[in-house]
């Protein structure tokens, strides 16, 4: 199954992953976001946790960079997304019992960067519209069905079929 009923453990989830973090580059971040679908309570999701690193000031990136990197990480570039960083789990490094146990996205944005404001608008937006929470969940229903439950089938699908309901969130919020 794709989508997840949603789990009460992602927030503390999140946390670990945040604190493992925030001892490898705190010097270097403003804050950690839990970000996505996992970071709504009461909305189903992939079980996968959604990371925006905040940074201030593009020097910081590279310093971020290299603390990511000893915490057995690598840069992945913007990924087509110009401003949002992507950092995935190197398979070289020693198995960590969380890092390497919790599926997570690891993103590091500048302060200014637009796509770290539009997740957190748009998380901000479903937690507190019950509303928009459920019409949001049943979009993501209906994709994943007509996804056939395959992973990458359902990101290109939710590309086209959710994209208006999000900017009208987000234009409402």
């Amino acid at each position: 199954m794709l989508l997840h009923p949603y789990n009460p453990t992602w927030p503390d989830h999140f946390r670990q992953i945040a604190d493992i973090l925030t001892a490898a580059a705190g010097d270097h971040l403003v804050t950690i976001h839990h970000i996505g679908s996992t970071a709504v309570p009461g909305l189903a999701a992939k079980p996968i946790i959604d990371i925006d690193i905040e940074f201030s000031g593009e020097e910081k990136l590279q310093l971020i960079i290299a603390a990511l990197g000893q915490a057995g990480y690598y840069h992945n570039g913007d990924q087509g997304i110009p401003g949002r960083e992507v950092f995935r789990r190197r398979t070289d490094v020693s198995f960590h019992t969380v890092l390497d146990t919790i599926p997570h996205h690891l993103y590091a944005c500048s302060s200014d960067n637009a796509e770290l404001h539009r997740h957190l608008r748009f998380r901000d937006s479903l937690r507190s519209d019950e509303k928009a929470r459920a019409t949001y969940e049943n979009i993501k229903q209906e994709i994943a069905t007509l996804a056939g439950q395959e992973r990458k089938a359902y990101a290109r699908i939710k590309e086209e079929r959710a994209r208006g309901f999000i900017e009208a969130v987000l234009k409402e919020g």
